[in-house]
């Protein structure tokens, strides 16, 4: 098969992020948009992408785009794509939608005439009528913006925020992606120390430990597109042996996690085990206004309780009084704290932030708040 187009989407303002992991992974000339970065690549990078990529929320195959202001239009550049390169004869296809701006405002009727425009293009390539779609499922996608089509193939499944290693969440968990992302974010390395106060779950310590020590974010879970048959399952193979021959020893970092619910440590505990770097982390029980320092040098993120979390809001102030009472005049420990409660920079007095990023856990929207 020639070169293949396609696009990893991510959640907004997480582009750059994604950007530089994949310039790391030797892609480039990338069409960036909200969302989503559209780029050249070989089938063979389908299993590499899915199993390395930390801050992406998926990886999809771009079939093709074109204007679509009527069905005719949708349905014939629809059976004109090679369905047969990515779809055999069981396989269960599944065609979802969304229409924004657009003629065809019906995304069910457009689900529906993608499908059989589909399924008329597989029945002349295999010369077989019926398709019992008992097989491993390939999810189509049908995006229509301002008249314009875009045909994509889900390559994940289930999202890329979903490592597998989580047991244990709280309340209000941070995305595995989104925690990844703050460290890639942050000028954090495997030679600083770490620490989150309020740790919950150990979600942004975990993904530390897991970039500290090389840990492919996909090694342990499947992918959806592992089943096809279009795509070898040696470049699977070759893509899960590689990341597991470039995994860093365990021991050498700095890493350490509080909190002050004795059953989130646990928690805590069960989760790194479960990523793999159980000897990465040191999690203890332990307030936040017990917190004390001995060090010079270090770096916090943390995602502390916010609103959404807590039921006071007087809760939530003593919580950054606490945190403004130990690193005020420690000018050596660079701060990174993510909330969704856009008072934080009045309560935290060393200075103002040198920079706030506006991001999204899910659908929350929250600000990183970035002192170096």
């Amino acid at each position: 098969m020639d070169k293949i187009k396609l696009i990893v989407t991510t959640t907004f303002g997480l582009e750059a992020v994604a950007k530089k992991e994949l310039i790391a992974l030797g892609f480039e000339n990338f069409i960036a948009s909200d969302g989503k970065l559209e780029f050249d690549a070989d089938v063979s990078d389908i299993p590499k992408l899915n199993i390395w990529l930390r801050s992406a929320d998926r990886v999809l195959i771009k079939v093709k785009e074109f204007n679509a202001a009527d069905f005719d239009a949708l349905f014939d550049q629809t059976k004109d794509c090679p369905w047969h390169d990515w779809i055999n004869v069981e396989s269960k296809i599944t065609v979802i939608g969304k229409s924004v701006k657009s003629t065809l405002q019906s995304v069910r009727a457009n689900q529906s005439i993608v499908k059989k425009a589909i399924i008329k293009e597989l029945q002349e390539k295999y010369n077989k009528e019926n398709f019992p779609e008992t097989g491993s499922e390939v999810v189509v996608q049908v995006s229509i913006l301002k008249d314009i089509a875009q045909l994509t193939i889900d390559t994940t499944g289930v999202g890329l925020h979903k490592r597998g290693y989580r047991v244990d969440t709280g309340d209000v968990p941070i995305r595995e992606n989104l925690a990844a992302s703050l460290v890639l974010l942050s000028y954090w390395n495997k030679n600083k120390i770490l620490i989150d106060p309020m740790c919950g779950s150990g979600t942004i310590l975990i993904e530390a430990a897991m970039i500290g020590r090389n840990i492919a974010p996909g090694l342990n879970r499947k992918f959806v597109s592992e089943e096809w048959s279009a795509i070898d399952n040696k470049f699977w193979k070759e893509a899960r042996k590689s990341a597991h021959n470039t995994i860093h020893p365990s021991g050498n970092l700095k890493i350490f996690g509080y909190d002050i619910d004795r059953k989130r440590i646990e928690g805590c505990k069960i989760n790194a085990k479960n990523a793999g770097v159980e000897n990465d982390i040191i999690f203890k029980r332990q307030d936040v206004n017990e917190l004390k320092i001995d060090c010079e040098n270090g770096m916090i993120i943390s995602n502390p309780p916010y609103g959404i979390k807590m039921s006071r809001e007087s809760d939530i102030h003593s919580i950054y009084d606490a945190i403004n009472a130990v690193f005020k005049n420690m000018p050596g420990w660079a701060i990174y704290i993510i909330t969704a409660d856009k008072n934080f920079p009045k309560y935290f007095k060393r200075a103002k932030p040198d920079k706030v990023r506006k991001l999204y856990n899910g659908t929350i929207e929250v600000n990183y708040y970035q002192y170096r």
